[in-house]
């Protein structure tokens, strides 16, 4: 039989870098029955696979997956191979293109390699959502729809900006609640936890549970981080993101770029630093010492403590010390030369990933962002010696390129 903690130590862990919980009486009481029979809580939180890659981001609910984890309760990582082929309306405007069996199932294999970085493979419950819905018959699903009325549907923020906008909203996007509260009820989950844009879609979960005759679940919330810029949420197609597997020096770099406010956020939702230290650490610690400490934990996560320590080294070279690492990325890219030996250097930079796109690279030039062998960069157009190999710098990435016309 597990043992768990006491009550209100298991609340304060959970309660930590969480949004909001409904209902944290209905919680405290779930805890208490756990604790006293030995049966550790269901705790879910789906994912649909619409994107190969996961960002920070992401990881904030996996975190507090991972904090149940280590409390002894039951986690389940569900891949909502059946709910990615609807697409998922939350902050939506626009109906979502469906994704191909094929595409859920490629995304799905990327997210479970990434997930267990934080997860123990070994302690979760992974299941799929189409083991239950592929069986489903159509009065199932007629008993399913049945549930819910169009007024309940419209509600939701999403929908209801869109009818009022007088925007499509297409049939199959109003079953995706409704699957989803389902999901609850074939896992019989005591606790769903998922983004507070998810709030919806969660507490259709408890209305769905009842509607079966279980017990409602848990809703836990928590909060949608922001990016690099410390404005926006992170978003890979903002460019604030930080991927999970993007190399340690990359990671360890971003990480050292946000601001000290940010840092302490940072703390709260992506280490498992539990709140009392981290207070401690803002009185005590010096903000630079903090974000060195925040950077090693966060690349230690996923990838090594041997990758973090070096990340720090190399990131101390070439930022402190004024160095360039030792490792630096060396290839070769082809761009048009003149005959003057000038170089299209927005160019270059797209070529070589340094940016997302020309006018990408245009906008980081005026940013004055952009470094060429170490000197600051803003035109568009450079002159290089072709007989060297060039260092480009786009804030923390550096890359070493043998140019050839």
């Amino acid at each position: 039989m597990p043992t768990f903690p006491p009550v209100d130590e298991q609340l304060a862990y959970i309660k930590k870098g969480s949004a909001e919980i409904v209902k944290e009486s209905e919680l405290r009481a779930k805890l208490e029955s756990s604790l006293a029979s030995g049966k550790p809580l269901r705790v879910k939180a789906g994912f649909d696979p619409t994107a190969p890659d996961l960002h920070l981001g992401h990881t904030v609910l996996l975190r507090k997956l991972k904090h149940f984890q280590d409390l002894g309760h039951t986690v389940i990582f569900l891949i909502g191979d059946f709910t990615g082929m609807i697409g998922d309306p939350t902050g939506r405007s626009a109906t979502r293109p469906p994704l191909s069996a094929e595409e859920i199932m490629r995304n799905a294999k990327t997210y479970m390699a990434q997930v267990f970085k934080i997860l123990s493979q070994a302690k979760t419950e992974t299941r799929f959502n189409s083991e239950w819905f592929d069986k489903m018959k159509p009065a199932d699903w007629i008993r399913l729809t049945a549930k819910f009325t169009v007024s309940q549907m419209l509600e939701r923020e999403d929908f209801h900006k869109r009818f009022k906008e007088e925007k499509p909203i297409a049939m199959h996007e109003l079953l995706y609640p409704l699957a989803q509260g389902y999901d609850s009820v074939a896992l019989q989950a005591d606790v769903e936890l998922g983004g507070t844009d998810q709030k919806f879609n969660l507490l259709v979960g408890r209305e769905m549970q009842r509607a079966y005759g279980q017990e409602s679940q848990v809703v836990l919330t928590t909060p949608i981080i922001e990016g690099l810029d410390g404005v926006q949420k992170m978003s890979k197609s903002l460019g604030n993101a930080i991927g999970i597997q993007e190399p340690p020096l990359e990671m360890y770099g971003k990480v050292m770029s946000i601001s000290d406010p940010m840092m302490w956020r940072y703390y709260e939702l992506l280490t498992d630093v539990q709140l009392s230290e981290i207070e401690k650490m803002k009185r005590e610690t010096h903000p630079m010492d903090a974000k060195k400490d925040l950077a090693r934990r966060i690349v230690t996560d996923f990838h090594s403590a041997d990758a973090a320590a070096k990340a720090a080294e190399d990131w101390a070279k070439q930022f402190q010390k004024d160095e360039i690492p030792q490792d630096v990325e060396e290839l070769e890219a082809s761009v048009e030369v003149t005959a003057e030996g000038l170089v299209r250097i927005d160019k270059l930079l797209a070529r070589v990933g340094l940016a997302d796109s020309v006018s990408d690279a245009v906008r980081k030039l005026k940013q004055k962002a952009v470094k060429v062998n170490g000197e600051a960069k803003t035109d568009s157009i450079v002159s290089l010696d072709l007989k060297q190999p060039v260092l480009l710098q786009v804030g923390r990435k550096i890359k070493k390129v043998r140019v050839t016309g």
